[in-house]
């Protein structure tokens, strides 16, 4: 059998939207939790997007749950953080982090221009799927990890809306990726 893993992440100066998702999509759980992740991800994952990362662009959900740019990649990665909000006035100010109120695509151009070549990460499922819409995203990464979540913040969440198809970049021969798992009792 051939497993067709991902090269590792270049620093190419494009627009990521970088998560570990559950099995059943989703990227937290209630309250933006994040400890199901814990050993979720190869151990060398972190120094690869740590390197890689010029800047990030979340939003302000998820800045409300984790207001601190030190535990990014667990503190391996420093470096200009944007959130984008509709709401800037109750923000708590931190150094080196930027609060938006500007449309998603100006973001981005704001973003790309403070990663200096390297990639502007999305770390918002509203973001990514906004990017999506309007054409302003060059590649999604996801690390699939083995466990159920059954609530949370989904990825891509766009009820009544189309299909997004998407081209695999691994160089797998077909477009379906095949995973199989057994409930550990």
């Amino acid at each position: 059998m051939q497993v067709f893993d991902t090269e590792p992440q270049a620093a190419a100066g494009k627009v990521l939207w970088h998560f570990t998702m559950s099995l059943d999509g989703f990227v937290a759980g209630p309250n933006h939790s994040m400890d199901w992740m814990n050993g979720a991800n190869r151990s060398s994952l972190v120094d690869e997007y740590a390197s890689t990362t010029g800047a990030v662009l979340g939003g302000r959900d998820g800045w409300d749950a984790y207001p601190d740019p030190s535990g990014i990649y667990g503190g391996a990665w420093q470096g200009p953080v944007f959130v984008l909000t509709h709401h800037p006035e109750d923000a708590v100010e931190v150094e080196g982090v930027t609060f938006l109120t500007c449309d998603v695509a100006e973001a981005v151009r704001i973003g790309l221009e403070a990663a200096a070549g390297k990639n502007l990460e999305v770390f918002s499922a509203s973001i990514g799927r906004q990017l999506i819409e309007r054409g302003l995203l060059d590649e999604i990464e996801l690390h699939v990890a083995p466990v159920l979540l059954g609530d949370g913040i989904r990825l891509f969440d766009n009820p009544g809306g189309a299909p997004v198809n998407l081209e695999v970049v691994n160089g797998a021969p077909t477009a379906q990726v095949n995973l199989r798992y057994r409930p550990i009792r």
